[in-house]
């Protein structure tokens, strides 16, 4: 009996701690125990997320407004961590009820979503109520598409963008590059900083990031997997080693070879260089703009990004994550996670949204909302990124890539990149990725039936 009475004790030690921690967290998240149960006669609709930061900070705003704006449903937030471990927590959850109403899946996790036939498509609420999609931005909704179904709602969506150091080029008598420059314009304005700098401040630097030599390709029309990138059908072969892929890795070699690009491990890294006045270029989300411009204020300037000379510009995919809804939840759960999901992407949430935290108002209306318009009219370089999502219409190599296991076809691309700055072949090199990669994706074809 003595033991059974030391553990009950140690048992309720154990629980009464775990549910200290557990108020802490939703206090740290600003959310209150009490909001955390859904009020008397309320829907609760469970809201899985990743965002940290401004972005958490921001959407537990949104929460609370959406939850006193009407009386039928009560969203509950829930943070997973990173994009990557939401998937794997939705595989193991489905089905019970311990999995989500809502969720944001991050871009090239779009085909696993779409083939686990977990969700409902986002199509079958907009044409219930005949809901104008029109107003989201093309490129942003193509990520999200299957043959002309929307499966998800875009919402902290981001795209590649082209910084550079105004006040150094100033400095330097440097002639900006354009708003749509090519691999030449880029590289004139690395080459004088540089040189101009007698070399005390790099040109330049790419970090080695599949996402970057994605866009490369996309920018240029030039397919990264067969079946149109996925959007078709099921993806057999990829190609890494096409005319754009080339050019662009070789462009970037040159760089190297030159000596005005700076090779970086990271994304972090990059930015304090930058910030610093001793980068004056590098390419990365546009979600990093709040914080440069803060940073730099007016010195800094921002292009799109680039494309090889002679070639129009295609449009570049987003990065971020979209809205899902799960199918394992009853109608009335859904049309919660439905009214919520409206409630995020209409032009004054969208527009708050991108002033707070860097991610680009996809509702094409957030424009002329005046906290949009009175920040471009301060600072109308933090229009430009907004301009690139607009000016592209979407097709299938700028709507993201539709295969599933691209986590691993970036980790190979990125040791490509690797090898490539450190003065390796460049076509040998993406060879090898994409000899890899696709032994890698024909197994997963098998493995889920989708070859014979």
């Amino acid at each position: 009996m003595k033991k059974i009475s030391q553990f009950i004790k140690r048992y309720w030690q154990l629980f009464s701690a775990a549910a200290v921690i557990l108020v802490i967290g939703l206090g740290v998240f600003g959310y209150s125990r009490s909001q955390v149960h859904a009020a008397s006669g309320r829907t609760r609709v469970v809201f899985w997320h990743e965002m940290k930061g401004p972005g958490q900070k921001k959407l537990v705003t949104f929460i609370n407004e959406f939850n006193k704006s009407q009386s039928k449903y009560e969203v509950v937030p829930q943070f997973q961590g990173g994009y990557n471990d939401v998937i794997q927590k939705i595989m193991n959850t489905h089905g019970t009820d311990a999995s989500p109403a809502i969720f944001q899946s991050m871009d090239i996790s779009t085909s696993q979503m779409y083939h686990s036939g977990f969700t409902v498509p986002m199509q079958k609420f907009i044409d219930k109520e005949n809901y104008d999609v029109s107003k989201i931005a093309s490129v942003a909704r193509g990520v999200a598409t299957r043959k002309g179904t929307l499966l998800a709602m875009p919402f902290n969506t981001s795209q590649t963008t082209l910084y550079y150091n105004a006040g150094l080029l100033k400095k330097y008598n440097i002639t900006p590059p354009p708003v749509d420059p090519t691999y030449s314009d880029i590289t004139r304005v690395s080459k004088q900083l540089y040189d101009r700098s007698n070399h005390k401040v790099k040109g330049i630097s790419v970090e080695s990031y599949s996402w970057l030599f994605e866009q490369f390709l996309s920018n240029a029309n030039e397919e990264f997997a067969n079946q149109h990138d996925g959007h078709t059908g099921i993806s057999t072969k990829v190609n890494f080693t096409g005319p754009t892929a080339i050019k662009s890795m070789t462009w970037v070699q040159d760089r190297v070879k030159y000596g005005d690009f700076m090779n970086f491990g990271s994304h972090k890294n990059e930015m304090a260089a930058f910030l610093s006045n001793k980068l004056g270029i590098y390419m990365q989300t546009s979600a990093d703009m709040s914080v440069l411009a803060k940073g730099l204020g007016k010195n800094l300037g921002v292009t799109y990004y680039p494309r090889p000379d002679g070639v129009k510009a295609n449009g570049i995919s987003v990065g971020g994550a979209s809205l899902w809804i799960s199918n394992d939840k009853s109608e009335a759960v859904q049309q919660g996670a439905w009214e919520f999901t409206k409630f995020l992407i209409n032009p004054k949430n969208q527009a708050r949204w991108e002033k707070a935290t860097g991610y680009l108002a996809i509702n094409q209306d957030s424009a002329n909302e005046p906290i949009l318009k009175q920040s471009y009219e301060k600072l109308p370089m933090l229009k430009v990124p907004s301009d690139q999502l607009k000016s592209a219409k979407a097709n299938y190599t700028n709507s993201g890539i539709f295969v599933d296991g691209v986590v691993a076809a970036r980790s190979l691309i990125q040791n490509a990149m690797q090898q490539i700055y450190a003065g390796k072949d460049v076509y040998k090199s993406l060879k090898a990725a994409e000899d890899s990669y696709n032994k890698v994706l024909e197994s997963n074809n098998l493995a889920n039936g989708w070859t014979k």
